[in-house]
């Protein structure tokens, strides 16, 4: 669902402090609104597991706020950031795999 601007702006600082909270180690509260358990069920669900779960969740966080910078009108969920699926907005070139396939010779 797309948000106005004004809602986005607000949520992306929720998220980023959700975020924050989970690179501390510690959530910070009990009550969480439904786009949050959303987030935190997507994160949950890609499985992330090993020693560079930090580092991921920091590339995350940082192409999610790039992503609504550049004209994003939802936030970026995990499982669309590993898959690759988020897209610059206004790109004018297909990414790798949106166009035919090169034959390498």
């Amino acid at each position: 669902m797309e948000l106005s601007a004004y809602e986005l702006e607000a949520r992306l600082h929720q998220f980023n402090r959700l975020i924050g909270e989970l690179l501390r180690g510690r959530l910070n509260r009990n009550t969480f609104q439904p786009w949050e358990v959303e987030i935190l069920l997507d994160i949950e669900s890609c499985d992330l597991s090993g020693a560079n779960k930090r580092e991921l969740l920091q590339r995350y966080q940082k192409a999610a706020n790039r992503y609504v910078e550049r004209g994003g009108r939802t936030l970026l969920k995990l499982s669309e950031y590993m898959a690759g699926k988020h897209r610059t907005v206004g790109r004018k070139t297909p990414a790798p795999g949106d166009g035919p396939e090169r034959e390498s010779g």
